[in-house]
């Protein structure tokens, strides 16, 4: 019989391995992969070292599972944001907004997916999770564009990868090249300021990329 206020065993299972990835998360962000080590991260989860190897089986699946765990936490918070597709520009700069904010809000997904692109994509794609979790991501993007084109606003000759990855380029790069990149052309660039200017002028762009007769918004 369960004692009471206990939980049950699947439940503290489900804790535990929360607790581990929540933990590889922050560690592999400050560290990168090479630098983190496991019992740094079961440190952090307050768990034992053996319980990663356990729930995960080796560093190499961690990583594999901090990736599809960034991505769909993205993903969760993506789908529960609302968009008016009776007035698709304003969607759009939304959409934009929401993917701007969230970079800035979790730097850790910045860090994390950088380390992985120095790794050449090496755990990406060890993932069978990572091409639905995509689907999700463009998925949402789709019908606004949709909505767009029927009501004679957007073009009819695009790609929504493209669409995706204009977005995602544009907001990724100035967050994950803001230290060179303040020291290069402007210290400012890290200000509030700087940061508001830089989505209304991304919003701009990515709607006179899709605007019909590449006119703007």
């Amino acid at each position: 019989m369960q004692k009471p206020g206990g939980g049950s065993r699947a439940a503290q299972a489900d804790r535990t391995r929360s607790a581990i990835l929540k933990a590889a998360v922050k560690v592999f962000s400050r560290q990168g992969y090479a630098g983190a080590r496991t019992e740094q991260i079961a440190s952090q989860a307050q768990c034992n070292e053996r319980m990663i190897y356990y729930y995960f089986g080796s560093k190499d699946e961690l990583f594999v599972s901090v990736l599809e765990h960034i991505y769909a936490q993205f993903n969760r918070a993506e789908a529960r944001q609302r968009f008016d597709l009776t007035d698709p520009q304003q969607a759009i700069r939304d959409l934009v907004a929401f993917t701007w904010n969230y970079y800035l809000k979790h730097p850790e997904f910045i860090t994390i997916l950088g380390t992985e692109n120095l790794l050449q994509g090496t755990h990406a794609r060890k993932s069978s999770n990572l091409r639905a979790l995509s689907g999700t991501a463009v998925g949402m993007l789709e019908p606004i564009v949709k909505a767009g084109q029927q009501q004679g606003l957007f073009r009819e000759d695009i790609d929504i990868r493209h669409v995706y990855l204009m977005i995602a380029s544009l907001c990724y790069f100035y967050n994950s090249n803001l230290h060179t990149l303040s020291c290069f052309l402007d210290d400012a660039l890290a200000s509030p300021q700087e940061k508001q200017h830089w989505l209304e002028f991304i919003s701009d762009l990515v709607l006179r990329g899709l605007a019909r007769g590449g006119e703007g918004a």
